[in-house]
């Protein structure tokens, strides 16, 4: 998201100090914390590029300056650990750091307000017991006047904030209420997935509104529209609770493979919940309906079976798009364009080909990709990049085909975004996602 998306990059960051203060929780509860931790994926936030785990130092560029996420280890002097537990939870849930001044929004405590106090309770217990003290001292966010003004978040909070811990809303079944608790809550799905106001603010923080979990894009990936509910055919209607399951475990399904700022997501956090949780979140997505017509769709041009034939075609001259697909593509993705299950995904109806803004299919052309390995799926299966050995404009002619063939209904891509997007990519491409210090279940 990039690790997160700069909006939603922080989970809390200030300087942070209170009274000292001493605990002892049971290890049953100190490894739920470690657990609950897991879910929040707390660690790519609080965790710099090849630094110590929850010290802080990531640098996200914004809008607004450069953010810096803090030390959120046992630290009693650059992290949190003089915080008292009622400290930690209003920093959790209302975004007050422990000398009362307000945290950047950025830290969804919007989402984190629906936290039970027994989960309040165990991640105190896991971050002041088990997480290893660090005492470096993150540096300072370097954010432009008037944003760097942390009171005028009071008003921000007046208006978009919801600090009410979650109250069950009569869901079907204690299974779509418990999937309703993770991603309104600690799993903070919306601060990607859902559109943004004005103000950065979520339209929505939970599914009494059509909007929430409805799709945005951030930092140049498309967070594609997750209510998978009715008898449609897009994006998650399309998908089977099973499949959700999957492709949150492993980073991979049938239909697809994880990219981008969800990638980490899928290795430090999805990958590590029990199937109990994972069948929930998916019951719940599949619970919310999907308004028809939500994304913008060009009509199809070409069908699955004719770019097929052309793709197989003894002559392609005249469709250099094609051209480009066979020298680059067909040997993972195929002439079908749908891959091989669970090793090279499908571009049929794939929610990153068809996304309105292409940019997150021209940087993984660009840049290539790299699932993420996980428990249940070790292999690191990795697409090379292709950047340095296609032009701008037949990057652009290749997106175009794939956008456009096979029934998806992407529009075009012209020379001048592949242009963009080649300027954001970093010398060094090697992902640098952070990694949770244990890796114990």
């Amino acid at each position: 998201m990039t690790h997160r998306i700069w909006l939603t990059a922080l989970t809390g960051f200030g300087v942070l100090g209170a009274a000292s203060v001493s605990i002892a929780a049971e290890p049953s509860q100190v490894q739920r914390g470690e657990y609950l931790a897991r879910v929040g994926d707390c660690v790519a936030c609080h965790t710099a590029p090849h630094g110590k785990p929850f010290a802080g130092g990531l640098e996200i560029e914004s809008p607004f300056g450069t953010i810096v996420s803090t030390n959120i280890t046992p630290d009693p002097d650059a992290g949190i650990g003089d915080y008292t537990r009622d400290e930690f939870a209003a920093a959790l849930r209302e975004g007050k750091r422990a000398d009362g001044s307000n945290l950047y929004p950025a830290m969804p405590y919007p989402s984190y307000a629906k936290l039970s106090d027994a989960d309040v309770d165990a991640l105190y217990a896991y971050f002041m017991q088990e997480v290893e003290p660090v005492a470096d001292e993150s540096p300072e966010s370097d954010i432009s006047f008037p944003f760097n003004q942390r009171w005028g978040i009071s008003l921000w909070n007046w208006l978009f904030a919801d600090a009410e811990a979650f109250e069950p809303s009569g869901q079907p079944t204690e299974q779509v209420e418990r999937g309703a608790y993770l991603v309104q809550g600690l799993g903070h799905c919306g601060s990607c997935h859902t559109p943004r106001g004005l103000m950065f603010q979520e339209k929505a923080l939970d599914d009494s509104d059509d909007s929430y979990l409805s799709g945005e894009t951030l930092g140049g990936w498309w967070a594609p529209n997750l209510r998978g509910g009715g008898d449609g055919h897009d994006g998650l209607q399309a998908w089977s609770a099973d499949d959700i399951v999957d492709y949150l475990a492993t980073g991979r399904n049938h239909h697809g493979a994880v990219v981008g700022e969800m990638t980490s997501v899928v290795a430090n956090s999805t990958s590590y919940l029990n199937d109990e949780d994972l069948r929930s979140i998916a019951a719940y997505l599949k619970s919310l309906p999907r308004q028809a017509g939500s994304e913008q769709e060009a009509p199809s041009r070409t069908s699955s079976a004719q770019t097929e034939r052309l793709l197989t075609a003894a002559d392609v001259g005249e469709a250099p798009g094609a051209r480009l697909y066979l020298d680059n593509c067909n040997a993972c993705h195929f002439a079908n364009g749908r891959g091989a299950p669970q090793v090279f995904p499908s571009l049929n109806d794939n929610a990153l080909v068809n996304a309105d803004d292409p940019t997150g299919l021209i940087h993984v052309i660009l840049a290539g990709a790299r699932m993420p390995s996980t428990p249940k799926k070790p292999e690191a299966l990795a697409m090379p990049d292709f950047g340095w050995r296609l032009s701008d404009e037949e990057v652009a002619q290749l997106a175009t085909f794939v956008r456009s063939g096979w029934g998806n209904r992407g529009g075009e891509v012209t020379a001048d975004q592949v242009a963009e997007v080649r300027k954001t990519l970093p010398d060094d491409l090697e992902s640098s996602a952070p990694e949770f210090p244990s890796q114990s279940h």
